[in-house]
């Protein structure tokens, strides 16, 4: 079992930044971990995953712009956070983190897993960005 906690949502305006952290618990210290977000009436999107070696690979729309970052890789307890810089109205949705206990992951810039590869999630936080 694994459980994640998101913090650090709100309202900021155009060309702000937010800090997002994940607090993730549980029996593995083996994982992959991602930050994804919804908007109603779309899909889940991936912005951002690292594994235990701390790669990195980010969503075309947001590179350059987010940071995803870990505390603790390869330890039962851990905080991801999701540093976003320059926010745009369009960042605006609900954004939840994700981990993949399950698969020997090696996240290769560029790619990012979908949904259906996460097992277990966080209950999310809402990130609103004025113009």
């Amino acid at each position: 079992q694994m459980q994640l906690v998101e913090s650090g949502g709100g309202s900021v305006q155009s060309g702000g930044s937010l800090s997002l952290s994940c607090s993730v618990s549980g029996t593995y210290d083996s994982y992959c971990l991602a930050w994804f977000r919804q908007v109603p009436g779309k899909e889940r999107e991936a912005v951002a995953a690292i594994d235990t070696d701390d790669n990195t690979s980010y969503a075309d729309n947001v590179k350059g712009r987010f940071t995803i970052s870990q505390d603790n890789a390869k330890s039962a307890k851990n905080t991801l956070y999701l540093q976003m810089n320059s926010l745009k109205p369009e960042d605006t949705a609900m954004y939840y983190c994700a981990a993949d206990p399950f698969t020997v992951c090696s996240v290769i810039p560029g790619e990012l897993r979908a949904e259906y590869e996460y097992n277990y999630w966080g209950q999310g936080t809402q990130v609103t960005v004025s113009s």
